[in-house]
């Protein structure tokens, strides 16, 4: 399949979109992959006012049409959370909205992720979009007595009213299964 990945936004390492980039074989340029970097790790409306500048949407908006056009699928990936301020008055939750976006949860396994979860997915089913699921991952080995990471999987999994498509293991190189057959 002709996929490409966007990261509209990036904040600190550029890392991410450079995989990105690399993974569109040649296909895609970094600058088009991630038309707006800012260096400072904070969300980006914060990053851009640090940097004494502003995120231009309308530069995004053009890099998405454009990806859009030339490719049969572009997997958006956004930064800072489902409401993280892009702008002033501009989230990262209207940026899905505004291209009509199915959305996948990626969120970490600790402490905290039932509650989040819930609010991000109940969140992105207000605007009117579709929620494919939710994505557990492992941001650090967890302590073998973390009941939090080891309950989180099921707990959500009974609660959510979207499927959880499984966790992403720290330091594994497989994806679960699940993933392989999303179709969005």
């Amino acid at each position: 399949m002709d996929a490409v990945g966007f990261k509209p936004i990036c904040c600190g390492g550029r890392e991410d979109a450079e995989l990105l980039a690399e993974a569109s074989g040649g296909a895609v340029a970094l600058n088009d992959v991630n038309p707006v970097w800012l260096r400072p790790p904070v969300a980006p409306y914060t990053a851009a006012m640090i940097e004494g500048r502003t995120v231009d949407v309308a530069l995004v908006r053009e890099k998405f049409t454009q990806l859009r056009a030339a490719h049969a699928a572009v997997i958006v990936e956004g930064a800072g959370g489902w409401l993280v301020p892009v702008a002033r008055n501009f989230l990262m939750a209207d940026l899905a909205a505004e291209f009509a976006l199915p959305v996948l949860v990626v969120a970490a396994n600790r402490l905290g992720v039932i509650n989040h979860t819930l609010l991000t997915v109940a969140a992105i089913q207000a605007r009117g979009l579709r929620c494919v699921g939710v994505l557990l991952n492992q941001v650090q080995s967890p302590a073998d007595d973390d009941a939090a990471v080891l309950t989180n999987a099921s707990v959500l999994g009974e609660l959510l009213d979207v499927p959880l498509l499984g966790e992403v293991i720290f330091g594994a190189e497989a994806l679960p299964p699940a993933l392989s057959k999303l179709a969005v």
